[in-house]
């Protein structure tokens, strides 16, 4: 080619392949060049601008170039990427052997690639772009009448599309402007995401719905359609962004305000439902205790069984962040009592994860702490099992978690590590960001029980980190105890007494009370190995107290165990004997933990 000619191709496309081909192409076919031997040489002097500045000009002039076939190009474009014989012949109408002869020039062209032959073949553009520009060169009301067309025949010839493939004609629907039709259509390909476990996909649905819906007037209908939509993004953000992330309490207050104005229809408890599950992983527990009132309230005035399902265990769940054990196990075994598989099914769309499943899971927490290890563990087996058999990754993700928490208070430190990889496996296959964060804490105690202390302390902070880059506030003060309990093995005991402190001090900010027995035994623990016996002995006193007025009884066992160490070693024998006896008593017997042999063995030492 000319230099001239190189230059200008050169200067334009930067160097982008794409861009070199399609511009070298465009100025062969525009007759600029004649071929001379082994060259082309300019046919006349090269006029100003007379390559295309842009791909997207240089396709459109290899389109005009081909005017005999640019209707079957816009009539594929505005198909899609990809086109088939059989639906570019139902809406070109064009008699056969014409539509024949322009798909074979198209072809030729190498703007677009065939694969089969007609009816049965299939036609793929080049690329996007080409694609872009042969649709971009419709004007507005032929490209509605167009995709009008389109969603028709597809309607027509390919039924199953309405039912595999909604978001096709929504989108076909929203481009020839029948909104109504396309906002009935998002929402519907939201839901069949929804029913896969596809939830960012399900999120774009709903959004784009939503973006439909408010180009129609602002009417109850609208209200209500709106209302559907909002309701079931909500809940989809919780897995796509997090229990507490901003959009999701967004999404919630948005929807609360609308389920109001038309009178908290039944149907949508689940909104408020969302909303205090939103402020309970925010740390505003009194505010979400308040909410789950309120469900429980309206639910029992209605008589809703489904209602009072998400009413119990919301109270449940938030009532074990309170501390408030034997409350809490009351709401959650009531959720679990009233719920029915059959009538309550539909509650794992509505609710996130499935109440029952969350329910047990949370149940495993609740009895561990009321002393109550044996249940505990069959509780959050049968948590992850139920899961399992529905095949329902929020629900699974929810019940590792929480299943993964009992193992790791428990102290079975072989199961916790299976255990940790199954929640890592299913969050990072999945893209849970809430419950992602979890499993890297939760792995970073593996590694540091198994004696990688400085990997494990790394995977603690970037997991924790990374769950407040989520909104969320609770189980905060857990995560920094571990992160405390990993710089005391490491030998650092005043850095895992400023994390105790900071665990507190959110601890005194959110209410958040159940591990407080522990985090003011734990500091105790870390004073007395500088040496300050008598801080560490009131810190005792103090675990003691909250341990004895929650009912917590392995709380309550293992400050008696430390109160009671403390004792021995300062002569006190009887003393300690006397206060750790009638705890250890109290569980049942013939079954250990790492808490009940470690109160036996000092038993056994005092006589």
């Amino acid at each position: 080619m000319p230099d001239e000619v190189v230059a200008q191709i050169a200067d334009r496309t930067d160097g982008v392949p794409l861009f070199v081909e399609e511009l070298t192409k465009s100025v062969l076919e525009s007759g600029l060049l004649r071929e001379e031997g082994d060259r082309y040489v300019l046919d006349g002097a090269l006029p100003a601008f007379a390559i295309p500045t842009t791909l997207h000009a240089s396709l459109l002039a290899r389109l005009d170039r081909l005017a005999s076939v640019r209707l079957v190009a816009q009539i594929g474009a505005t198909i899609g990427r990809e086109f088939s014989y059989e639906l570019l012949r139902a809406v070109s109408r064009l008699p056969e052997d014409e539509l024949q002869v322009s798909l074979a020039r198209l072809v030729a062209s190498e703007l677009v690639f065939q694969r089969g032959t007609p009816p049965d073949a299939l036609y793929t553009f080049k690329h996007a772009l080409v694609q872009d520009a042969a649709h971009s060169s419709l004007l507005r009301g032929a490209r509605q009448q167009l995709h009008a067309q389109i969603a028709g025949a597809l309607e027509t010839h390919s039924p199953e599309i309405m039912e595999n493939q909604p978001e096709l004609l929504a989108q076909h629907y929203a481009e020839a402007g029948l909104v109504e039709k396309s906002v009935a259509l998002w929402g519907e390909a939201g839901r069949r995401s929804v029913a896969r476990s596809a939830m960012a996909e399900a999120a774009a649905q709903y959004h784009k719905g939503l973006d439909q819906l408010a180009l129609l007037p602002d009417d109850p209908k609208r209200k209500r359609q709106e209302l559907e939509l909002r309701s079931s993004l909500s809940a989809v953000l919780i897995a796509v962004k997090g229990f507490a992330a901003p959009e999701t309490g967004d999404a919630y207050a948005r929807a609360r305000k609308l389920w109001e104005k038309l009178g908290s229809p039944g149907e949508f408890l689940q909104i408020p439902y969302g909303q205090s599950r939103y402020h309970m992983n925010r740390g505003e527990l009194d505010l979400a205790q308040r909410l789950d009132k309120d469900l429980l309230r309206l639910s029992r005035q209605r008589n809703d069984a489904a209602g009072l399902v998400l009413g119990h265990y919301s109270s449940g769940r938030t009532l074990v962040f309170a501390g408030r054990f034997a409350s809490s196990r009351s709401q959650l075994e009531e959720a679990v009592a009233l719920y029915n598989p059959i009538s309550h099914g539909s509650l794992v769309q509505q609710a996130a994860v499935d109440p029952q499943v969350a329910s047990q899971a949370y149940l495993g927490i609740v009895l561990f702490c009321l002393g109550f290890p044996d249940q505990a563990l069959a509780r959050s087996s049968a948590a992850v099992a139920e899961a399992r058999r529905l095949a329902h990754p929020p629900s699974l993700a929810s019940s590792l978690m929480n299943g993964t928490t009992v193992l790791l208070l428990v102290g079975d430190d072989a199961a916790l590590d299976e255990r940790a990889n199954q929640l890592v496996a299913v969050t990072t296959e999945q893209g849970f960001p809430f419950w992602g964060a979890v499993g890297t804490i939760y792995r970073g105690w593996v590694k540091v029980k198994n004696g990688d202390v400085a990997e494990g302390i790394s995977l603690l902070r970037s997991g924790s980190t990374a769950y407040r880059a989520t909104g969320a506030r609770v189980w905060m003060p857990y995560h920094i105890a571990l992160l405390a309990r990993a710089y005391e093995i490491a030998g650092q005991i005043e850095e895992g007494l400023t994390q105790l402190d900071d665990a507190l001090q959110i601890v005194e900010r959110t209410g958040e009370r159940w591990l407080d027995a522990e985090l003011y035994r734990h500091k105790g623990q870390l004073l007395l190995r500088q040496g300050h016996s008598e801080a560490a002995e009131e810190l005792y006193r103090n675990a003691l107290r909250i341990a004895e007025q929650q009912q917590a009884k392995l709380w309550e066992l293992r400050a008696s165990v430390s109160l009671a160490r403390l004792r021995r070693d300062q002569g006190r024998r009887a003393e300690a004997r006397d206060l750790l006896a009638p705890v250890y008593d109290w569980f049942t017997e013939g079954f250990d933990t790492p808490d009940l042999k470690e109160a036996k063995s000092l038993l056994d030492e005092l006589g």
